[in-house]
């Protein structure tokens, strides 16, 4: 029941870009492992909820990339959660290289839901108590994202077996995957994405065709683009998400 867990992740070849950095959806990816881990040994793991008629699903997520991180190294995740009240508890991340250099700060929100209701339930009265380190790795209030209204690049996706998670609906760094295609070539392959934030909003299942879209934000110093996932049957919007880049010489630790 410790209140900060930690895990170290190896970085493969096939979680880094051409230019041999590790992808930001690879580190969504190390937050979202390290994060099951760690609710498991605090007896909240999904299965631990599934039981129960519960599940975890992910509200918001914030990933501010601090350094160049590249394939065979090795990276120290450490994890905690910071806070729960009402419907949502927050969980934070700090992620280093094996110098001690900074690499990534994140920090996410979460909601249990019922899984017959599709409901968010009270986390105090559903969950039992594990303990808190009341110290925010990003100090985000999760404002509302804005909503992209006029989009200047679009795409569309269908969703996969791949794309799924244990609740069968798409996991949540597919969205950030499909988001990024949507980012003009110019900028993804110059420049390296310094911050990323997600808001999720309804799930998409298998089978379901969904566009992805993108529109430049405006009033930004560096390249950031607003972004939106939606389905394309219905139109519901399943995520927002905006993305801020720099140029990667300007990331610590290169």
């Amino acid at each position: 029941m410790e209140p900060i867990y930690e895990k170290t992740f190896s970085i493969r070849s096939y979680e880094v870009d051409p230019h041999g950095r590790v992808r930001p959806t690879a580190l969504l990816n190390y937050l979202q492992e390290a994060a099951g881990d760690h609710a498991r040994l605090l007896g909240v793991s999904v299965r631990d909820l599934m039981r129960h008629g519960l599940t975890w699903v992910l509200s918001r997520t914030r990933l501010t990339i601090l350094g160049m991180a590249t394939s065979r190294g090795e990276l120290l995740m450490r994890t905690w959660p910071s806070s729960r009240e009402g419907r949502f508890t927050c969980r934070e991340f700090e992620l280093t290289a094996a110098d001690g250099r900074p690499i990534a700060l994140a920090t996410c929100s979460f909601a249990v839901l019922d899984l017959a209701s599709r409901r968010p339930v009270d986390i105090d009265e559903r969950l039992p108590s594990y303990p808190l380190q009341p110290r925010r790795a990003i100090d985000d209030r999760f404002a509302t994202l804005p909503r992209l209204a006029e989009p200047e690049t679009e795409l569309s996706f269908r969703v996969g077996r791949g794309d799924l998670d244990m609740n069968c609906h798409v996991n949540n760094v597919v969205y950030a995957a499909w988001a990024l295609e949507t980012v003009p070539a110019e900028v993804a392959e110059g420049y390296c994405l310094a911050d990323l934030e997600i808001s999720y909003r309804a799930e998409a299942l298998y089978g379901e065709q969904v566009l992805a879209r993108c529109r430049v934000l405006e009033g930004e110093e560096q390249p950031a683009f607003l972004h939106q996932v939606v389905r394309e049957g219905d139109g519901a919007e399943l995520a927002r998400l905006v993305t801020r880049w720099r140029e990667c010489r300007e990331m610590k630790g290169r």
